[in-house]
Order: C-alpha cells, then sequence, then structure tokens
C-alpha cells in the first residue's frame, strides 16, 4: 500500500483510508474490529471518524465510533503505527442534542469535543483534526447555492484557528484540517493562518466522485499551489456507484436506511441516469462498479488519500483491491464524457 505525504504535514498516510461512520450502528464491535484488521494487514494507516459518528448522527449512538477505535487501538497496541484523524461538529440544528444545542467552533465547544474525543479514542493526541464543517453560512451536504439570506453569526476563522493553536501546543492535536469547504473558505484559513502566524491546515476533507466533480473547478489549483491534501469521501456516492441501488433500489444500504433527506443529491434521476452508464462501462471492460468509481478516484493526482468503508469484508477487500486498477486513457476519455453530459448530478 503506498504512503504519501499528506500535504506539509510530514505525516506519511495511505492512499486508502478507512472511513469508520458505520461504527457503531450498521456495525457492531466486533464487526468492526473485523474490518480495522483487514484494513491494518492489507497495509492502510490512516483512520477517519467523527465525534458524530455513526450516521445517521443520534444522541443515542453519539460517540461509538470513536469508542470502538479506542478499544480497537488499545487491544491491539497499534496507536503509534495509526494516523488516526477525528472531526468536531459545526453547528447545525440537526444535532440539537449535542452540546445542548450550543455547539460552535468556539474555544469553549472545541476544547468540549477534542476532551470527549480524545477519552473515548483512548489516546493522548489526535493526528488530524478536522472542522467537520463551517460555522459561517456556507452550503454543503448536497447543496452548491450559496443564499446571503442564510446569514447567521458564526466564529470568525482566526478565533477558531487560535483554539486549535493552543491544542496543538499543548499536545492534544498534531496537525488541522478542514471539511466540507468552500474555494472561499479555503483560502481564507490559508491566509488568516499566514497573516496571524497560526497553524496551517494540512487538509481538506470534500466529497468527490463520479458524480460530484465539482472539486476539480478551481479548489485542486488552490490545493496544488498551497499543498493541501484532499482527502475525498463519498467516493461511491453513498453507495451509489456501486450499482446495487439500480439492481435492488429496496436493498439494505444508507440510501435505504436513512432519511431521504439527508443524501438526496444522491436519489436524483440524474445521477441514476449517469450510474447507469458508468454501469455499463464498467462491464464492457471487466470491472464492477464500484472498481471503476474507485479507480478513478485513486488515479486523480489532486487526491492525496481516498475514504473507503464496507460494512461487510468482502466489501473492503473489492474496494481495497481497486487501488491496483489502472484506467486506459480509452475508459478515462469515456468517463469524461459521460461527464459532460451529465456534469455533476450529485451536487
Amino acid at each position: 500500500m503506498q504512503k504519501i505525504p499528506l500535504g506539509t504535514s510530514g505525516m506519511h498516510v495511505s492512499k486508502v483510508c478507512l472511513g469508520t461512520m458505520t461504527f457503531g450502528d450498521q456495525n457492531n464491535e466486533s464487526e468492526a474490529f473485523q474490518l480495522l484488521d483487514y484494513a491494518f494487514d492489507r497495509g492502510i494507516n490512516f483512520i477517519d471518524t467523527a465525534e458524530i459518528y455513526p450516521v445517521m448522527p443520534q444522541a443515542a449512538t453519539q460517540g461509538l465510533s470513536e469508542t470502538i477505535i479506542g478499544n480497537w487501538l488499545k487491544k491491539r497496541g497499534l496507536r503509534d503505527k495509526i494516523v488516526l484523524a477525528t472531526k468536531v461538529a459545526g453547528p447545525s440544528r440537526l444535532i440539537s442534542w449535542l452540546r445542548n444545542g450550543k455547539n460552535d467552533l468556539d474555544e469553549k465547544n472545541i476544547r468540549l469535543a477534542i476532551e470527549s474525543s480524545l477519552r473515548r479514542l483512548k489516546t493522548d493526541y489526535i493526528d488530524l483534526y478536522q472542522l467537520h464543517w463551517p460555522s459561517r453560512n456556507v452550503p454543503f451536504f448536497g447543496k452548491v447555492i450559496f443564499n446571503p439570506k442564510d446569514e447567521r453569526p458564526s466564529i470568525p476563522v482566526e478565533e477558531t484557528l487560535t483554539v486549535l493553536g493552543k491544542l496543538i501546543d499543548e499536545g492534544k492535536i498534531r496537525h488541522i484540517g478542514i471539511s466540507n469547504e468552500s474555494a472561499w473558505g479555503l483560502m481564507e484559513f490559508i491566509k488568516t493562518a499566514e497573516a496571524k502566524g497560526l497553524p496551517r491546515i494540512v487538509s481538506i476533507q470534500n466529497a468527490y466522485n463520479l458524480t460530484d466533480r465539482h472539486f476539480e473547478i478551481g479548489m485542486d489549483e488552490i490545493c496544488f499551489r498551497e499543498n493541501i491534501g484532499l482527502i475525498a469521501y463519498s467516493p461511491l456516492a453513498f453507495g451509489q456507484l456501486t450499482g446495487k441501488y439500480i439492481d435492488n433500489p429496496k436493498i439494505r444500504g444508507r440510501l435505504t436506511l436513512f432519511s431521504s433527506d439527508w443524501n438526496a443529491h444522491y436519489r436524483r434521476p440524474a445521477v441514476l441516469e449517469a450510474t447507469r452508464q458508468y454501469m455499463q462501462l464498467a462491464k464492457d471492460h471487466g470491472m464492477t462498479p464500484a472498481q471503476l468509481a474507485l479507480a478513478w478516484c485513486y488515479s486523480r493526482w489532486f487526491i492525496d488519500a481516498t475514504i473507503i468503508g464496507g460494512t461487510k469484508l468482502e466489501h473492503l477487500k473489492e474496494n481495497i483491491d481497486a487501488i491496483s486498477i489502472s484506467l486506459s486513457d480509452q475508459i478515462i476519455d469515456r468517463i469524461n464524457e459521460i461527464h459532460s453530459l451529465i456534469t455533476n448530478p450529485g451536487l
């Protein structure tokens, strides 16, 4: 498994990152341990989680993903061999039970979040601490149109970076990253850090897949010139790009188990049509749809690591194996042709 530097952090991470948002809901601890063991044996040293996991976020299960990972790290004695990433949640009316519904990216909330994550993960430090989504009004999670009417009070970037700087000085986190950010937000974090002498982000975790390639519209250049690593999530569009929902619309999975309001962007008719065309392309070249979708992400020059999951061991194996697939120019040309006809339907 290839390992590369993540941005300017100096940390070498596997090109494949294990996502854990199913741990504690779709996967119990025993099943999660199997997935973690297999991923580690295959050379994956990068694990991503969040304080609100598993999904769907709810008070009864919040933090279980981190707890399971912490139990695994302690039992296996692997903390020094793992690059561990987690996230602090931004404000949201959908998680009103988190910190009494008063959560934001200020010092009080970030300190409460990091202490809870450290306790659940059974560690003294986090390698990569990420802001799960911004404090300010910005479209994310399938929304792309900025609406000034949605403006609200928010925590300034400088204030958030100052808190994170203190936590770095205290040894509780090593490096910081952002997630679900816009181009403006990405540059604001870079600019503020440089102007104020505050810690610089090393990564951004945003969605990227065959139905959502909007990262290529400017943000790829920013990351290239500023040496920020992209950690791509949802490479299979919540499982849609595996083709399983096309073949069986009622099959058990995130798109059928959870509220349609949460993932409606991957249910759109245009996404289904694009998926059908990618399924046919994969079949024509002797691949599964999942292999095609993941091989695409693994081959992109601007992606440092791609987050994969899998509730079953065979799914995880297929997802990891796809890193050995090399896409021909013919396949890439066809992918771009489909994209030009059905552009970013997953946005």
